[in-house]
């Protein structure tokens, strides 16, 4: 499909796309709020409809201040805000982790401007979920979680964000690969682009949750055409670490090594962009510039094959060897590999 007949056929839909958002929206989750009470005995002429917000959704505002010496800040800043998604009754909220990697206060927001404060229960650095518990009760009905490997192209969901909902269409299921030492096997992109995605819910014709949002991209179609859209993470692989995330705090699953290092692949070739301060590649003395080659001598072909051998190669702790074609030569460096988690700064406690 080219890009102009992908945006001919988007536009085509997007007003049935509209009409289901109105119909979720304005119908099925003003019951929810309680707007239908007594509406079968009011009189047509005084049916008045409902102003609905986005807690109807189950979604919150999400603020948060990192530590004054987070590592985190210099590529997350500072200051970070976005949606959550409220999961069940007791407070707990979905977003996405990089909004709170070390964190020093939380504070959650519904749409009337009343504010709660939160803590962080957990963060998944594999998946990308963070969850969070509000300190007060929120007067927020928690969101039905779906099934997201039954989603399939060309379905129509909606975006929730904090100021809004838009809807969409889910165009692909593919592996996203990230710069930063991160890798879905699959993940769920919509088109066209909202903004506010960071920690947006993704919800089924039925209101169930799909996804959490992490990124907007501009090959939402992959190589069928350019086209703008939005990354979700999917709601399935939330499901397997979710009992872990609540009692401890982070995945049951054996941490991965982190060397510390983002690239960009060019041609298969997996270039160094910028290598994380006071990390395992920093105090190997990999440089911004390097090519990465192999992994103990075995050729590297991208960044997914990269991650794919680093992985594979043991647990977080184990030495990795690198090849690096630096200057017009390859160099041997043995990098000592990490929990990711291990480099975040924890907050104080007293």
């Amino acid at each position: 499909m080219t890009n102009s007949s992908a945006l001919r056929s988007w536009r085509s839909g997007l007003r049935a796309a509209a009409c289901i958002a109105f119909a979720v929206v304005g119908t099925g989750l003003a019951t929810a709020l309680g707007a239908q009470e007594n509406r079968d005995a009011a009189p047509p002429a005084a049916r008045a409809r409902p102003e609905v917000t986005v807690d109807a959704l189950s979604v919150v505002r999400v603020n948060s201040k990192a530590l004054a010496n987070a590592r985190s800040s210099r590529s997350l800043g500072p200051q970070r805000e976005g949606t959550g998604v409220v999961i069940d009754s007791e407070g707990l909220v979905l977003t996405i982790g990089y909004l709170i990697i070390e964190a020093e206060t939380v504070e959650l927001s519904t749409a009337d401007g009343k504010t709660y404060p939160a803590t962080v229960v957990g963060y998944d650095s594999a998946t990308g979920f963070g969850l969070l518990k509000s300190l007060r009760p929120l007067p927020i009905k928690p969101v039905q979680i779906g099934q997201s490997a039954g989603i399939g192209d060309r379905e129509l969901v909606l975006i929730v964000g904090f100021d809004g909902v838009a809807p969409a269409y889910v165009v692909s299921r593919r592996p996203f690969v990230g710069y930063w030492e991160y890798l879905l096997e699959e993940a769920i992109y919509t088109a066209p682009a909202t903004v506010n995605w960071s920690g947006a819910a993704l919800l089924s014709r039925e209101g169930k949750l799909l996804g959490v949002g992490s990124l907007v991209v501009g090959d939402a179609m992959g190589t069928k055409a350019q086209v703008p859209g939005n990354l979700f993470v999917p709601i399935d692989l939330l499901k397997p670490i979710l009992g872990d995330l609540i009692a401890t705090g982070k995945s049951g699953v054996r941490p991965r090594p982190w060397i510390g290092i983002n690239t960009q692949e060019v041609q298969g070739n997996v270039i160094v962009t910028r290598v994380t301060s006071e990390g395992p590649a920093d105090d190997a003395h990999i440089r911004s510039g390097d090519v990465i080659v192999g992994i103990g001598g075995q050729p590297v072909t991208g960044q997914a094959d990269l991650y794919v051998k680093l992985w594979k190669s043991g647990d977080a702790g184990v030495d990795i060897p690198l090849d690096v074609l630096r200057a017009g030569r390859v160099e041997k460096f043995t990098v000592k590999s990490i929990d990711r988690d291990r480099h975040f700064r924890p907050r104080p406690t007293y």
